[in-house]
């Protein structure tokens, strides 16, 4: 459990305060309020202000590094406690010296040279690391090599700094489940509302680059995982195609829908980080069809003037849960109209909410092989190699991994036969019929559309370790089930908590989704760091 994370002591408090510069966008803005934390200079510091700082030689990868770890110490471990780190890296400080050298010796790789990232605890990484899914079932058994994902974050000169905590098991263990809740980690929390929820699967990653313990983090969604928390966060999260980025590595719910994503607070940072990200993988043949449609830098379009021309599609039936989500809603429309988009108001998205049940038949059939599938890979006599003896190892531990909620899901997966059923087989052919061609694609198509907007989310819920989450509304199954890109963008805040509206389209519409967010978060400068109040303000 908690005694046995390797954590690195405490990092120098004192470590020298970085020079970064000003963020790409609108610059920081000072709370008063807001903890006394080291290193106030990294609070909205992008990669590109801390390569330029290193470039002067003002500052390097181990002090930037350092200036980080106690950012973690002073906020993450005490102060607000966010507990949005399951785990640092006890090689970071290593690994950062070695990319210094490097630098001074042959220059940089590129934007990631030296850049701390986080990385969510459903990814494997072959070092001292535990990769566990938030389940003390696989704790003391790290993997044995990377993940793809993170094997390509190294290669281009990231910092692994450490890994963040998640809902167990990606959300995929109970239908009463607390979001950010994990046996071994904890319940993680709101920066901006420290009772609210930060939003699961992935929110350890969405809360700790809110509160700017790391330059970027990775997350992964299965349905909404990485939209949900970077809304609810204040954070750009982009889902990316399935088959963009590799899933090998990754702990699994559902191959037909996984996928990792970049975490961040500019749309550029995660124009980088999904650079670093994207690659064929042999080990995942569902990374071939990528082949051709990667770009060769996803920040080339990047553009103040990309919404200029471009039609775009407000589903209407994805507002109304939320007043206050709305109000916000209906600025952002504003604000795309000043910003030359051409909206198209209202726009249907066909068969939405007609593949909810469809969707659960396959999530369901799928973790049961795909989970079993990973637990091979892993070395260890004393892992658990089914789902069922996961679900042994969980009423064997119940004090420590159900004290809240059970494992319906894990209990209907194992109900479920093997991916040759029929049921299986029509569900996902349902799935993808209604959700891309006669959805998604047919709504883009019918209205000559460049893109389909959405509000993501509505303000943080009250945490509630009884009753369990409660989503008001919101986008992000279409887009989840149908594979396609869809990502997020800081839209403003509702009573202090942060909103996002969504951009999707069709597949590999990665570069177009993300030169439009980019116009959005250009035009409106909606993010807002984290005030860490323990109530929702009224204004």
């Amino acid at each position: 459990m908690t005694d046995r994370r390797t954590f690195i002591g405490r990092a120098a408090a004192a470590a020298a305060s970085l020079a970064v510069g000003r963020p790409d966008g609108p610059g920081r803005v000072v709370v008063p309020g807001t903890p006394r934390a080291p290193a106030p200079e990294l609070e909205e510091a992008t990669i590109a202000s801390l390569q330029a700082a290193m470039a002067r030689g003002e500052q390097t990868a181990r002090s930037i590094a350092e200036a980080y770890l106690a950012r973690i110490a002073a906020l993450d471990k005490a102060g607000p406690t966010l507990n949005g780190v399951i785990e640092v890296n006890a090689g970071a400080l290593q690994i950062a010296d070695a990319l210094d050298r490097e630098r001074n010796e042959r220059g940089a790789r590129g934007p990631m040279h030296g850049i701390p990232v986080l990385i969510k605890d459903n990814i494997d990484t072959g070092d001292t690391m535990q990769t566990t899914a938030g389940s003390l079932a696989l704790l003391g058994a790290p993997a044995a090599q990377d993940a793809f994902v993170a094997g390509q974050l190294r290669r281009a000169g990231a910092v692994i700094l450490g890994k963040t905590n998640l809902t167990e098991w990606a959300n995929f263990r109970s239908t009463h489940s607390v979001s950010g809740w994990s046996g071994r980690g904890g319940q993680t929390r709101c920066p901006y509302v420290l009772e609210r929820n930060p939003c699961g699967s992935s929110s350890g990653s969405g809360s700790g680059i809110a509160a700017n313990l790391a330059a970027v983090a990775v997350g992964t969604e299965t349905d909404g995982s990485v939209v949900c928390p970077a809304s609810a966060n204040g954070l750009v999260g982009l889902k990316p195609t399935l088959g963009l980025v590799s899933r090998a590595g990754i702990i699994p719910l559902s191959h037909s829908q996984d996928t990792a994503g970049p975490m961040a607070r500019t749309v550029r940072d995660a124009a980088h980080l999904l650079n670093a990200m994207t690659g064929v993988d042999p080990r995942d043949p569902a990374t071939s069809p990528s082949r051709g449609h990667i770009a060769p830098d996803y920040t080339a379009t990047l553009d103040a003037a990309a919404l200029r021309g471009r039609r775009l599609g407000v589903v209407r039936s994805y507002f109304g849960f939320d007043p206050g989500v709305d109000r916000v809603m209906e600025a952002s429309l504003a604000a795309l109209r000043e910003a030359g988009a051409i909206l198209v108001d209202p726009v249907a998205l066909p068969n939405a909410g007609k593949y909810d049940d469809s969707e659960g038949v396959v999530l369901r059939y799928e973790f049961k092989a795909d989970i079993a599938a990973y637990l091979a890979t892993r070395t260890g006599a004393d892992v658990p190699r089914s789902l069922r003896a996961l679900m042994e190892f969980n009423t064997r531990h119940a004090d420590t991994e159900m004290p809240w909620f059970g494992q319906e899901l894990f209990e209907q997966s194992e109900a479920k036969g093997p991916l040759t059923d029929k049921a299986y087989l029509s569900a996902l052919a349902r799935n993808h019929r209604l959700s891309r061609g006669e959805g998604i694609d047919a709504a883009l198509r019918a209205n000559r559309l460049d893109a389909l907007v959405a509000p993501t989310g509505g303000p943080a819920w009250m945490t509630d370790m009884v009753v369990g989450d409660h989503f008001a509304g919101g986008y992000s199954t279409a887009s989840a089930v149908a594979g396609y890109p869809h990502i997020t963008v800081p839209a403003g805040l509702v009573h202090g908590l942060p909103v996002g509206i969504s951009f999707f389209s069709g597949a590999w519409t990665e570069p177009a989704l993300l030169g439009i967010a980019y116009a959005f978060e250009q035009a409106t400068g909606a993010r807002r760091p984290p005030r860490y109040l323990e109530h929702a303000t009224v204004t």
